[in-house]
C-alpha cells in the first residue's frame, strides 16, 4: 500500500476516534490529510471502503508486531500441555488486538456496529476468522490425542465466543480505568482443559 493511502487510513481512524465514525465525512478526511476531496476519491470511492481497507491493513500490521503466525500442528504436544497451547494462542491474539492502533480501531468499530452495516460486517468477519482458526486447532488437538471433543465444531465455537467475550470485557475494564482481571482468561482455559484435555482426564482416573 502506498504512503498516501496509509495517511488516509490514519487520518480516518483519528477522526473516528475523536467524534465517532458516523460523523466523519470524505471532506473532513481530505482536509486532515491535506489533499482535495477529488484527490481522495482517486484512492477510495467511499468512507466505507476506507474502513474496510483499514481493517485489513491494521490487522496485518498488528499480527506482524505481535509475531502471530500459523500454528505448527506437527509440533503440537511435543513440548507443551493443552493449557500451554491454548494460553499461547490466546496470548498472541490478545497481543494483536491490544496493539494501540488495532485497539483504537476496534473501539471505534464496536461503538458503531449496531448502527453501521460495514462495522457489523467487520466484527462478524473477525469473529468468523477466530472461530475457523479455533476449529483447525481443535481438529489438530484431537488428531494428536491431546484433547477429545464429542463435537469439535461446537467446542471450537463455544471456546472462541467465550474468549471473544472475555477479551471484550478486558477491553471495557481497560477503557474504564478499572482492574483488568486478566486471571479470568487463565481460569477459563484451565477449566476448559479439565473438561476436554486427555492429560487432565488421565490424572483423574
Amino acid at each position: 500500500m502506498n504512503d498516501r493511502k496509509n495517511e488516509i487510513i490514519k487520518a480516518t481512524l483519528e477522526l473516528a476516534a475523536e467524534n465517532g465514525l458516523g460523523t466523519v465525512s470524505m471532506q473532513q478526511i481530505a482536509s486532515k490529510v491535506g489533499i482535495t476531496k477529488a484527490s481522495l476519491y482517486n484512492h477510495f470511492s467511499s468512507r466505507d471502503e476506507i474502513v474496510e481497507e483499514m481493517y485489513t491493513v491494521l490487522r496485518d500490521m498488528s499480527k506482524k508486531k505481535a509475531a502471530v503466525g500459523g500454528v505448527d500442528y506437527n509440533k503440537l504436544g511435543q513440548e507443551a500441555s493443552m493449557k500451554d497451547i491454548l494460553m499461547g494462542t490466546v496470548g498472541s491474539y490478545r497481543s494483536m488486538v491490544n496493539d494501540p492502533d488495532m485497539f483504537l480501531f476496534y473501539k471505534v468499530i464496536m461503538s458503531e456496529r449496531t448502527i453501521n452495516k460495514v462495522a457489523a460486517e467487520i466484527m462478524a468477519k473477525e469473529t468468523e476468522t477466530m472461530i475457523n482458526a479455533t476449529k483447525s486447532l481443535f481438529y489438530a488437538l484431537e488428531v494428536k490425542k491431546i484433547a477429545h471433543f464429542d463435537d469439535p465444531d461446537a467446542a471450537a465455537f463455544s471456546f472462541a465466543m467465550a474468549v471473544h467475550a472475555i477479551l471484550d470485557y478486558e477491553s471495557d475494564l481497560k477503557f474504564a480505568g478499572l482492574d483488568e482481571k486478566l486471571e479470568m482468561m487463565s481460569g477459563y482455559i484451565e477449566e476448559f482443559c479439565r473438561i476436554y484435555g486427555r492429560e487432565e482426564k488421565e490424572k483423574t482416573k
